[in-house]
């Protein structure tokens, strides 16, 4: 019987272990080699990581938690979650059975793009399709950026204007509010009307062909549909939000006492979305471990 599990192997579930060990807790860590990052090459807003390949952020985490003793991190799948407080049991893909006190889901979200063909080939090469400027904005400076679908496309649009040379909005043959078109104009937009046939890399980025007329683009942002990324939410009878979040209170406390979520699966009420950046997951991480301690006394 170990103090804590912690599912998920991302910046939210290795900062938790951290936060864990350096109390001499007794934690499991189970990592199935999947992130919501994989497509992207560097990651970026994080205060001295600017750039950093996320590998290399796990493989330096996961070697400061080698100095402690009373952390194991384990390559392996879970696909149950069951039990209450102070037993919990978690049934590993192998069949094999771990047992803990307490629980972190940090597993993070799963994203699925819109379907246009090409778009989920770009998507997971990482570097001309994105949906956070916070994260991807700046390596698309000075170019002409598009925005997939008119309705989330008036704060991207004003977000983007310093930093793009043009924006182009893509309606993709959905009706678009005659207001919403004459904000977008304000805001220097064009709007190209019709349906997406496809889009494909260029030389100089990608091409989005739109009733086969092609609209040459320096990159791309799509607004992905995010569902949890494993079931043990369910499993465990979570609450969640409109947003598909996991709903927790500021500690990472979930609606199952002795179950604490972190990352980009968990979302607090009071915010409109989760936050979807590695720097805000691992203080999530953080403050999950520290509510962890502060239930097991």
């Amino acid at each position: 019987m170990r103090d804590v599990i912690i599912l998920g192997g991302g910046p939210a579930g290795l900062q938790a272990a951290l936060t864990l060990g350096r109390l001499h807790r007794s934690v499991l860590l189970l990592d199935a080699g999947r992130y919501r990052n994989d497509p992207a090459d560097h990651m970026h807003n994080f205060l001295a990581q600017d750039g950093t390949p996320p590998a290399e952020l796990r493989h330096a985490a996961r070697a400061d938690l080698e100095a402690y003793d009373t952390v194991e991190v384990r390559d392996a799948s879970a696909d149950q979650v069951s039990g209450s407080t102070d037993d919990f049991s978690v049934r590993l893909a192998d069949g094999s059975v771990e047992q803990a006190r307490r629980i972190v889901l940090a597993t993070g979200l799963r994203d699925e793009v819109p379907d246009v063909p090409g778009l989920a080939e770009l998507w997971h090469e990482g570097d001309l399709v994105a949906h956070c400027p916070f994260c991807h904005g700046h390596e698309m400076a000075g170019r002409v950026v598009g925005v997939l679908g008119a309705e989330r496309a008036g704060h991207l649009v004003a977000m983007m204007g310093p930093v793009a040379a043009s924006l182009v909005v893509l309606d993709d043959d959905e009706p678009v509010d005659p207001a919403v078109a004459a904000s977008l104009a304000e805001r220097g937009a064009s709007l190209v009307a019709g349906k997406v046939d496809r889009v494909e890399r260029s030389a100089d980025g990608l091409v989005a062909v739109v009733e086969g007329e092609p609209v040459a683009l320096g990159g791309l942002f799509v607004g992905p549909t995010s569902t949890q990324a494993a079931p043990f939410a369910a499993q465990l009878g979570l609450t969640t939000l409109p947003s598909g979040g996991v709903e927790v209170d500021p500690m990472g406390r979930t609606s199952a006492e002795g179950v604490f979520a972190a990352g980009d699966m968990a979302h607090e009420a009071t915010l409109p979305m989760a936050m979807a950046a590695v720097l805000v997951a691992a203080a999530s991480g953080l403050k999950a471990g520290a509510a962890c301690v502060q239930s097991l006394l």
